[in-house]
């Protein structure tokens, strides 16, 4: 059923003053402080700002999730309904009915041991005298309204039967399925290859249309902000340092820290290294690698890797970018030899390392190192940042144990740390600092190569940028090479001297940067391009704003 009210014929949230003070362990810690905002019918409001700055803990307060804490204002009421004088029961009926929240893990969200079709009949009873047929029904229907194909079949399968785009259309389809004035998508495309990521905003601004619903688009990812918002509030330690509509805030900023997030992509830094003729310093010839899937007579083989050729220059930048699944990783692993092909060859200068000798491919594992996606799955937790970062020299049996904690301490400085660090842990470190730390341990047996798999993409956009900015400094001041392997077209752009594409575990398109981004000539090249989301000052004053608020 859809809402008949007309996008902008009143306010569905209205916040004024609202404070949120967690309590624990005798200590308290005010997170949200004194904070302002309306949201109105057929609006798209982004609260912007970095880990830290409240913008979930403004969305647990709205939906009456603050357990340990303590939540004042002078106004948080949603559709007339004054939102403090709320027991925790009443909170709960209102929870899907007037107001929804879409997370941003959608498999750790969805149960995995009920069907999707369940869970949504799960909402669907909980809050309406449904019959069973109803029920089914109108699960079908939402699923076919966010998308899903095939939704009659669909509606049987269990989550981690469907694609991580399919699992976010799930959750909305969950959001709306009792027709709420307001949705809050906390960070509903973080996690998500950049043409899904365009494919759930298309979803949410089209159901926005349809239903005429407000948007709470709680995000860090500027390039969303700019596509979809009408109105943005900036937050910071807590507190909104600037708000407006979307063009103003985004073209004119007033406040230092918002111009200081919108400078936070890096500038173009790429040294367009020119090729002079000498041989690459890694090269891929016809790469394979191939995993069985399934099993008994459903078993087939599936081509992580199909036949890649790949080289990387002395001293230059090279991203391979494709969307998850296309064989990035798997490709990262064989040319730093965590895993070997099922054919084609490897050469470390000069040297066959497919297969070769085990004192080669020693050599190319302390040339060719590796900077992890996400620091704190990869530094043991048990281990202090000394005893990290010195391991590699310790295994290798390099230096004394003198001069091991000396050249620690050399890579923490080189990469912006404190030496005095070295006798902490990784958790009592930021997820910038974490990154620094697994870069400063990749460069301990002093690599001619650096394989960085993702490394910036879970981290917020001005520490993304210092980490960008460290590994452009190091390629300067160390001479190495980079392989950067990311799904972000926009930062890509900025950095790398040269762009591989790769699609299915194939590479679809290798040239120089600025030709692959002005003249894609592969379709698959021309469809991640145009789902980058405006990101330079240039677009800035040049927004294509999809829809716009009515007057």
């Amino acid at each position: 059923m859809e809402n008949t009210s007309a996008p902008g014929d009143g306010t569905v949230l209205e916040v004024a003053g609202l404070t949120v003070t967690l309590t624990g362990d005798g200590r308290s810690n005010r997170v949200v402080d004194g904070i302002d905002l309306s949201v109105r019918r057929g609006e798209v409001f982004a609260l912007l700002g970095e880990s830290g700055s409240g913008k979930s803990m403004t969305a647990r307060a709205i939906m009456g999730l603050i357990d340990e804490g303590e939540v004042h204002a002078d106004t948080l009421a949603l559709g007339g309904t004054d939102l403090l004088t709320l027991s925790s029961e009443q909170h709960r009926r209102l929870r899907g009915v007037k107001v929804s929240l879409v997370m941003q893990d959608a498999l750790s969200a969805l149960n995995p041991v009920l069907s999707v079709g369940d869970q949504i009949g799960d909402l669907l009873r909980a809050h309406r005298r449904m019959s069973r047929r109803d029920v089914r029904a109108r699960a079908v229907e939402l699923l076919s309204l966010v998308g899903i194909p095939a939704p009659e079949k669909r509606v049987h399968d269990y989550p981690h039967q469907f694609s991580g785009g399919q699992r976010q259309r799930i959750l909305i389809a969950m959001a709306i399925a009792l027709d709420p004035d307001l949705v809050i998508a906390d960070e509903p495309t973080t996690a998500l290859d950049v043409t899904v990521q365009a494919q759930i905003l298309d979803l949410l601004l089209s159901l926005r249309d349809r239903l005429g619903m407000g948007i709470l688009l709680i995000t860090h990812d500027l390039g969303v902000v700019m596509e979809v918002a009408d109105s943005v509030a900036v937050m910071r330690h807590g507190r909104i340092v600037e708000s407006g509509s979307a063009d103003d805030v985004l073209t004119a900023p007033q406040h230092p820290y918002t111009t200081q997030l919108l400078d936070s992509m890096p500038k173009d830094v790429s040294a367009a290294v020119q090729d002079d003729g000498s041989a690459p310093i890694l090269r891929a010839t016809a790469v394979e690698r191939t995993f069985r899937s399934g099993s008994g007579r459903r078993a087939h083989r599936v081509a992580a890797v199909a036949r890649v050729d790949l080289e990387l220059r002395s001293g230059e930048i090279l991203a391979i970018v494709g969307e998850s699944g296309s064989g990035k990783s798997t490709l990262a692993r064989l040319l730093v030899g965590l895993d070997s092909p099922d054919a084609g060859t490897l050469v470390y200068r000069d040297s066959d390392v497919t297969r070769g000798r085990l004192r080669d491919r020693k050599t190319l594992r302390k040339g060719v190192q590796m900077v992890f996606q996400d620091p704190y799955l990869s530094l043991n937790p048990r281990m202090t940042v000394q005893q990290l970062i010195a391991e590699p020299l310790a295994a290798t049996g390099t230096g004394s144990a003198g001069s091991r904690r000396e050249r620690v301490a050399e890579l923490l400085e080189l990469v912006g740390l404190s030496p005095e660090m070295g006798s902490r842990f990784p958790h009592q470190f930021s997820g910038g600092q974490r990154q620094r730390i697994g870069i400063a341990r990749a460069l301990a047996l002093d690599p001619d190569v650096l394989v960085c798999d993702e490394p910036v993409s879970a981290l917020d956009v001005s520490i993304r940028a210092q980490i960008i900015d460290l590994l452009c400094d190091l390629r300067e001041r160390l001479g190495m090479s980079i392989v950067f392997i990311a799904h972000d077209l926009s930062l890509v752009r900025h950095i790398a001297d040269r762009v591989a594409v790769m699609y299915l575990g194939e590479m679809v398109e290798v040239g120089d940067t600025e030709t692959v981004y002005r003249s894609p000539t592969h379709p698959y090249t021309q469809s991640l391009l145009s789902a980058i989301p405006p990101q330079t000052r240039a677009d800035r004053g040049m927004l294509a704003r999809r829809t716009r608020l009515s007057a």
